[in-house]
């Protein structure tokens, strides 16, 4: 009996609705012009790691129950005297999701954590590289249900990056759009 591959509920709606209402948008010939989410990346810097070796681990380890899949910790190329950081030091900690743990992740941010945010009042719009793809910036890492609030010790940032195949802003900002971004007005 042939297993049946599980399709997250964002790649179902992005292939039944906005992949068409973006065709009728923008006019695409071509079924492959129609943009679409390529990878995420999520960052933690942790500063704090140069005093205490732990705090990177226990980092990675709320990162890895955020993304659902284990993170690749980063260490400092040079030496800054200045910061008391030597080279090849832990400094933080990243991972980079692809197909369904992306959109998982991207259903999960936009529906679960970013409500959760403290006086949010939407996205900014102004976020886009000019090539498609969108970074955010968050200040708490605990608006994530995954993370038991009572057991964490210290709340960490972290930078996400929405990496996109369209050509230019105006495409990624209504693919983003269709996928219920909150952007500002």
């Amino acid at each position: 009996m042939a297993e049946t591959a599980y399709v997250p509920r964002l790649r179902t709606q992005f292939d039944k609705e906005i992949r068409g209402k973006l065709t009728e948008q923008f006019g695409y010939a071509n079924v492959m012009q129609v943009p679409q989410l390529t990878k995420v990346v999520i960052n933690m810097g942790i500063g704090e790691a140069v005093n205490d070796r732990k705090k990177v681990e226990l980092a990675a380890n709320d990162l890895a129950l955020i993304a659902g899949q284990k993170p690749i910790v980063t260490h400092s190329r040079m030496a800054i005297s200045t910061f008391k950081l030597r080279e090849g030091q832990a400094i933080g900690c990243k991972v980079t999701l692809r197909k369904a743990k992306m959109y998982e992740f991207v259903d999960r941010l936009v529906n679960v954590a970013l409500p959760r945010v403290r006086d949010f009042r939407g996205l900014n719009p102004k976020s886009f590289d000019g090539r498609g793809n969108y970074s955010l910036g968050i200040k708490e890492h605990i608006i994530f249900p995954e993370i038991d609030f009572d057991k964490i010790s210290e709340t960490w940032g972290m930078d996400i990056t929405v990496c996109t195949t369209a050509p230019d802003d105006e495409q990624a900002r209504a693919l983003l759009t269709a996928f219920n971004f909150p952007f500002r007005q």
